[in-house]
């Protein structure tokens, strides 16, 4: 008994050494975060190759990101973002239940606190270890940092191909337009690439990328931030294979300049309606929701105390 004990203490240490300082948790009130440890492992995985991990990144307030890309993520990633307090413990366990029945770990369950987490300290390495220091990590963030800071963070970290990070970079990357102008079929591309970037993209597999695209349009005009006529009552499947690795091996996966928009992604939806307005916010111009004639849509503008929380699925 004594020996079990011993080697539970034994764990927990091991567990709480590899976290990261607190005080460097609640910095990010206020500071930046420098090279993540995500970037970090790119830059070792390139290395490995012979090679040097190229990195794109400008780092944008939540001001200057369009609306529908933070409903695009809201809708695709993380439903109940402002409801929950850094852990959604039912998709942890319905994620569980699939790792068994798959026999090993498949994507799904994480917050976008727990992304942020593992974009942060932790990289892409999936180890019962490693989902334990981020779940701790996720509760600093959530007591540290407001709702509006962690989406900031989130959406200025995340990768979004191989080699670009963050909102404004992917899309002058993808798009050839500040994150600000994003339109609602450009976000949900860009959402639709976030399980995995480097192959879930329009380069590498168009057919596969567009078909998610088309799934989180569904999931944002089913959550109330796009119009629903003709989305259908079934959302489009998920594209097959979102437990590969997301290693590319060879050539990058993205492209090396600013392109305009790829041919694969859909027509975006006819003139959708306004997305509705948020306590606290000022509702949009008409001329600002509508996107007209490709000029850059409204900034997203977060509300200062808790949004409604993004309507499941039916």
């Amino acid at each position: 008994m004594l020996a079990g004990l011993a080697l539970a203490v034994l764990l927990l240490l091991w567990g709480w050494w590899g976290l990261p300082a607190r005080g460097d948790v609640r910095a990010l009130v206020r500071a930046n975060p420098g090279p993540t440890a995500l970037m970090r492992q790119r830059e070792q995985e390139a290395a490995a190759r012979g090679g040097k991990a190229r990195r794109a990144q400008q780092w944008v307030p939540a001001s200057r990101i369009s609306r529908h890309l933070v409903h695009a993520v809201l809708a695709a990633e993380d439903q109940k973002f402002f409801g929950h307090e850094g852990v959604d413990w039912d998709a942890i366990k319905e994620s569980a239940e699939k790792d068994v029945k798959a026999g090993h770990f498949v994507a799904g369950g994480s917050t976008i606190t727990q992304q942020l987490a593992k974009n942060l300290y932790f990289g892409t390495g999936k180890t019962p270890l490693r989902k334990l220091r981020e779940l701790v990590v996720a509760r600093w963030l959530e007591q540290d940092l407001s709702k509006r800071r962690i989406l900031e963070l989130y959406l200025n970290v995340i990768e979004w191909g191989d080699g670009i990070y963050g909102a404004e970079a992917a899309s002058r990357a993808w798009f050839g337009k500040p994150a600000a102008a994003l339109e609602p079929a450009e976000a949900a591309g860009l959402a639709a690439m976030i399980p995995n970037p480097r192959r879930l993209n329009p380069r590498v597999n168009p057919t596969r990328h567009a078909r998610a695209q088309r799934r989180v349009l569904w999931l944002m005009a089913q959550a109330g931030f796009l119009g629903r006529s003709g989305i259908g009552a079934e959302p489009p499947p998920v594209p097959a294979d979102d437990d590969e690795p997301d290693e590319v091996p060879g050539a990058a996966a993205a492209p090396e300049a600013t392109p305009t928009a790829p041919s694969s992604t859909p027509t975006p939806v006819s003139t959708p309606p306004p997305s509705p307005a948020e306590p606290g916010t000022p509702a949009p111009s008409p001329a600002d929701s509508a996107c007209p004639g490709g000029a850059p849509c409204a900034p997203a503008t977060l509300p200062p105390s808790a949004p409604p929380t993004v309507a499941p699925p039916q």
